[in-house]
């Protein structure tokens, strides 16, 4: 679980509008606004180059942090959107929603493999093929997986890795209610086409 949850630091912004927002971007910050959690909506900026290097840094929309706002209480917030210059694909405007510790969202959740040295396939030459290297699950706010785990133990060529042989954290869910391919083990790519090669020479004889 995601333990520490990383503090976000803005500031209010003063003034709405275009107008207000143009003036935030001449000053070096990014607008944005904070809704949701049955308060008004909070107009806020924040440093272009911090926002920059923590959507460089990855899973910005998929971290849970807990937003600075000087004159205001610290509150939990999610990024719902962050809008980008069309050309020069730089951030021009972020959305946060307010989150309860209760608050069920849906997110997308990174799986990691382990156990790759004790996976008989892969030592047999076999190819582990990540379908989905994600997961969008229904999870708590105040319970944030930061990862799920495939064990690789034991599987050998041709085995498929389902979402129900992962062991999902307690109040978690998949999005998707069908059980779907995480990845599998595939045969070499030798070995595959010996095996079409003798296929078509079974039909010939046939």
């Amino acid at each position: 679980m995601a333990n520490e949850i990383p503090d976000l630091e803005a500031q209010e912004r003063t003034g709405t509008g275009k107008g207000a927002a143009r003036q935030a971007r001449r000053d070096g910050m990014v607008p944005g606004v904070v809704y949701g959690g049955d308060k008004d909506p909070l107009p806020i900026q924040i440093p272009f180059n911090v926002l920059l290097h923590k959507l460089k840094a990855g899973r910005f929309k998929a971290t849970l942090f807990n937003l600075k706002v000087e004159g205001h209480e610290d509150v939990r917030v999610i990024c719902r959107d962050v809008q980008r210059d069309v050309v020069k694909d730089l951030p021009t405007h972020l959305d946060l929603l307010r989150l309860r510790r209760t608050t069920k969202i849906n997110l997308f959740i990174p799986v990691e493999f382990i156990n790759h040295e004790a996976c008989p396939g892969l030592k047999r030459g076999g190819v582990l093929t990540v379908v989905r290297p994600e997961v969008e699950l229904v999870v708590t706010a105040s319970e944030i997986p930061d990862h799920l785990t495939v064990d690789l133990s034991g599987l050998t060529i041709g085995d498929t890795i389902t979402i129900s042989s992962i062991t999902l954290p307690d109040g978690t869910k998949p999005t998707i209610d069908r059980d779907f391919v995480i990845a599998n083990i595939a045969a070499p790519s030798g070995l595959r086409s010996a095996d079409a090669a003798e296929e078509d020479e079974g039909e010939a004889e046939e």
